[in-house]
């Protein structure tokens, strides 16, 4: 399609406008520990890790945020405001608003489909969800979506056949779904730091970075999440920083197609 913006609609399942709410950062552990008495220890067993990764994924109902957020789709840069609301692995919502809060496009993603109207050339893409493994692989569900707008691991990755290892304080998951091969990195508070992930044969590269961390509620999440896409002579850049965020409310997802706009591939 012809506009930036509904590529960018795209791009984000590769990848709630509410009052804000002071955010409080989280200190997260380093790993590092004061010298005490020498005791003998047993290190955590692969399974024990792996539960207690699992343990820290935030669980929630519905989730609404509103995220500044720089965009760069093929070197063309764009500063947006993206108002993102989760309806727990039915539908993703999200409105797209530029300078002085002029809403330029909307998306609702769903495990079926995805549709994105542009307001600003009256025109609207209906596609079926597999449309978007062109950015992410055919092995991205909705799921993966939900979880990278959270800073969740993607489920498909979190198995039990994956290879645990460390790096200094960090838990690092690897493994290979299909024809992927993953890495995921993971700080001492069992929460994602980095995913990253490739397709060689179908040249395919995708880091998803979380950082800023913060309370929200009794929930522990990523404020800043910066996601790096290829996909053949394709590059999206996605930075995103949440000024607010939160969980288990009741939200609206309105969405309709105006008549008068006209459908385009």
């Amino acid at each position: 399609m012809n506009s930036r913006i509904i590529i960018l609609a795209a791009a984000l399942a590769v990848l709630a406008s509410c009052k804000a709410h002071k955010q409080v950062l989280v200190t997260r552990p380093t790993g590092t520990q004061p010298v005490v008495a020498p005791a003998k220890t047993v290190a955590p067993s692969v399974n024990a890790k792996l539960a207690a990764i699992r343990a820290k994924q935030l669980n929630f109902t519905t989730f609404t945020g509103k995220a500044k957020t720089k965009l760069d789709i093929d070197g063309r840069g764009n500063d947006v405001t993206l108002n993102i609301r989760v309806q727990r692995d039915k539908k993703i919502w999200v409105s797209v608003t530029a300078i002085l809060g002029l809403e330029v496009a909307r998306a609702l993603i769903t495990p079926d489909s995805i549709i994105v109207i542009n307001k600003l050339q009256g025109v609207y893409m209906k596609k079926p969800f597999s449309y978007i493994h062109q950015y992410g692989g055919k092995q991205l569900s909705f799921k993966s979506v939900q979880a990278l707008l959270v800073g969740n691991i993607m489920p498909e990755l979190l198995a039990d056949n994956a290879d645990v290892g460390t790096d200094n304080a960090n838990t690092i998951l690897t493994g290979r779904l299909q024809d992927l091969v993953y890495k995921l990195t993971v700080g001492p508070d069992f929460k994602l730091s980095q995913t990253d992930i490739n397709n060689q044969l179908a040249a395919l590269a995708l880091q998803v970075n979380n950082s800023a961390f913060i309370q929200v509620g009794n929930r522990i999440m990523p404020s800043q999440i910066d996601i790096v896409s290829s996909a053949g002579n394709r590059k999206i850049n996605a930075s995103l920083h949440y000024n607010s965020a939160e969980f288990d409310k009741e939200l609206e997802y309105t969405f309709s197609i105006p008549d008068r706009y006209t459908p385009v591939d």
